[in-house]
């Protein structure tokens, strides 16, 4: 991400906006949180509660979701992950009887995720440790007012990703 030469030719394609150092300490430190973040959570839930972070979020998700249900492709946009990912994660969920898929009876050629009763049994039995490993690692090394400027700066980005999507 450094400065380096600019090989396109004589007005061939813009110059590239490189990094300064104020960004570039920014960008890795914020590549790092992601990452350690994810970590420190995917940890946790693998040593107390046998999930991965994104099987625990599916999970989760599902049982903030109407009659526990969602369209697995809402629900892999939810969980932020890609369709194939939560296909392959939900399968191993079916297999522990926490999740059930079928036709979605609105238009079947979509696929609908339930969740079933022991799989809200193993959210509301996993959400404590993890609710307290997210105090520990993102919140509590915080103040009220610098939650505060994650989750607008946060909201923020995803927006311009989300106008960048749609072009």
């Amino acid at each position: 991400m450094n400065r380096m030469d600019d090989r396109a030719g004589k007005g061939a394609e813009p110059q590239t906006r490189w990094l300064n150092d104020e960004q570039k300490d920014a960008f890795y430190t914020l590549m790092a949180l992601i990452i350690e973040v994810d970590r420190s959570l995917d940890h946790q839930l693998t040593q107390n509660a046998g999930l991965s972070h994104f099987g625990y979020t599916a999970l989760a998700r599902l049982s903030e979701a109407e009659n526990r249900s969602l369209r697995m492709s809402d629900l892999a946009s939810t969980a932020n992950g890609s369709l194939s990912r939560l296909s392959q994660v939900i399968a191993k969920l079916e297999k522990k009887g926490w999740v059930t898929r079928s036709a979605d009876p609105d238009d079947g050629r979509y696929t609908v995720a339930t969740l079933t009763d022991a799989g809200y049994d193993k959210v509301v039995a996993t959400a404590p440790g993890h609710v307290e490993q997210v105090q520990k690692v993102l919140f509590d090394p915080l103040t009220k007012s610098q939650v505060q400027q994650i989750h607008t700066i946060g909201q923020r980005i995803l927006k311009r990703i989300k106008e960048d999507d749609s072009k």
